[in-house]
């Protein structure tokens, strides 16, 4: 049982998904919890299969009487957003994430949840591990770096996988069913750095930009959320035209797939404008406060003294990267003329980080028209260029074209209206989900995506429903015991 979690119900998929949270899984380091996982699976006598990349798949025969069913793959990934607040101690290489009840919500202290996506297999492990559920012939699929870029679905081995329907457990609204999604590239950019002496008679300072929400760039993007980076980059582009400081260093973000929280830029003053750098960054939090006080109730901008750098940036190059920035696209390009209240298109102006020899600037770019999501990273790429930028571009992944007519679909509509007494929504989704990809490996394959309410996915402040887990629950065993007969 678990420690925190081992008196909610379904008790086996919290067990799980607090173990889940013992076992680090940053994005690229699953290795982990993708150990704990195959020795589970051993340890229960299930067979085992993995592609070159280590994609997972596991599998069980059906129960009794279920053997004509049609095989269904549980499908998740096992890495996770690892995202903290600044003034917490955490390393996610090494840390268990520290999972706590409030209300109706589980939340992490300090830290993302990682519910995206562990509590998908946490629940397929549960089935997996159950004796009394009735299921067809069964396989969960735990996919590797879903977040930084789906790798383990683009590479995802063709002959992993026996099932004929997937159900994805990566989505995160309680009483919808998932039939599509957007497809995805990013954009990144590398500005070289050129150094300058620091100037004499001169004071270092961190000016930064904390206390926004973030979150999901493909769920939360619509909502019109402050970027902490534009607005950090926004306050260097005003002050710097009446206070001549120098630029050492600039931060934020850490993932294509969320919108910034935090961001910081190391400046350099002459020792006269002292006063007048903290007038200004004064001033500018009041600015930001009132623009933002229905949306961001605790965005703060501040400023704090440093350590003095070891270079600062040419002045050419400070205000080519300034105004680049400024130019940069962020938020919502489209809306779809055809589905009401869905993103057709977007960009995340994710992730800027000073290394020793350069800027390095990370975009995500999303649509459900392949067209405009070219177009939107062409714009991206021109605001790079314009800055000097070397620029690359991924080859991104497919949308999900919905299937209206979908047999999983049919069966899972009735089971749900059977429970609740209504209809599910059906829809299609801004975010990237693996189906796409997986679909493109297998051609013919019925899949469906649902989950329980997840909120302020990819940000410190994510939490996971409880009533809705249990929801989620039931209707996915209601689902596995009425799968079509095959042929």
């Amino acid at each position: 049982m678990g420690k925190i979690l081992g008196e909610l119900q379904p008790t086996k998929v919290w067990d799980y998904f607090e173990e889940i949270l013992q076992h680090p899984h940053p994005s690229k380091k699953e290795h982990k919890l993708a150990a704990y996982i195959e020795g589970w699976a051993k340890d229960h006598n299930f067979e085992l299969k993995k592609d070159e990349l280590g994609n997972i798949v596991i599998r069980k025969p059906a129960t009794p009487g279920m053997e004509m069913r049609k095989p269904v793959c549980i499908q998740g990934h096992i890495d996770m957003v690892c995202e903290k607040n600044a003034d917490v101690e955490f390393d996610f290489d090494n840390d268990a994430i520290q999972p706590y009840i409030d209300g109706d919500w589980v939340k992490a202290k300090g830290t993302t949840l990682g519910a995206d996506n562990g509590i998908g297999v946490a629940m397929g492990m549960a089935v997996m591990d159950s004796t009394d559920i009735p299921h067809p012939p069964l396989e969960i699929l735990c996919t590797l770096d879903e977040e930084t870029g789906l790798t383990g679905a683009m590479q995802l081995g063709k002959d992993l996988i026996q099932a004929e329907i997937l159900i994805n457990l990566d989505s995160e609204e309680d009483g919808a069913f998932t039939i599509g999604c957007a497809g995805g590239m990013n954009t990144a950019g590398s500005y070289k750095y050129e150094a300058d002496a620091v100037p004499a008679d001169s004071k270092a300072f961190n000016v930064f930009i904390k206390g926004c929400q973030g979150g999901h760039s493909g769920i939360e993007i619509h909502d019109g959320r402050a970027n902490a980076l534009k607005l950090i980059n926004r306050f260097l582009y005003e002050t710097g035209k009446n206070i001549k400081f120098r630029l050492a260093a600039i931060n934020a973000g850490s993932a294509h797939n969320a919108i910034p929280r935090e961001a910081f830029a190391q400046i350099v003053v002459a020792n006269a404008d002292v006063d007048a750098v903290k007038t200004a960054i004064a001033d500018y939090d009041k600015k930001i406060k009132e623009e933002w006080n229905t949306k961001e109730a605790n965005i703060a901008a501040g400023i704090e003294d440093s350590d003095m750098p070891a270079r600062v940036m040419t002045t050419d190059m400070q205000n080519k990267l300034i105004l680049s920035f400024y130019a940069m696209p962020h938020g919502v390009y489209r809306n779809s003329p055809d589905i009401d209240d869905l993103v057709q298109t977007s960009t995340n102006f994710a992730l800027v980080k000073t290394k020793d020899e350069e800027i390095y600037v990370l975009t995500s770019q999303r649509s459900s028209v392949e067209t405009e999501k070219i177009d939107m990273a062409q714009m991206v790429r021109a605001a790079l260029e314009l800055g000097g930028a070397e620029v690359t571009q991924g080859d991104g992944y497919p949308a999900w074209q919905p299937n209206m007519n979908s047999p999983i679909l049919k069966t899972a509509k009735d089971i749900f209206f059977d429970m609740y007494g209504k209809e599910p929504v059906i829809e299609a989704i801004h975010a990237g989900l693996e189906c796409g990809l997986i679909g493109e490996k297998y051609p013919g394959m019925d899949m469906l995506s649902f989950g329980p309410n997840l909120k302020d996915v990819h940000s410190p402040d994510e939490k996971i429903q409880i009533s809705t887990t249990e929801k989620c629950w039931n209707l996915l065993l209601g689902i596995l015991k009425n799968i079509p007969l095959k042929g």
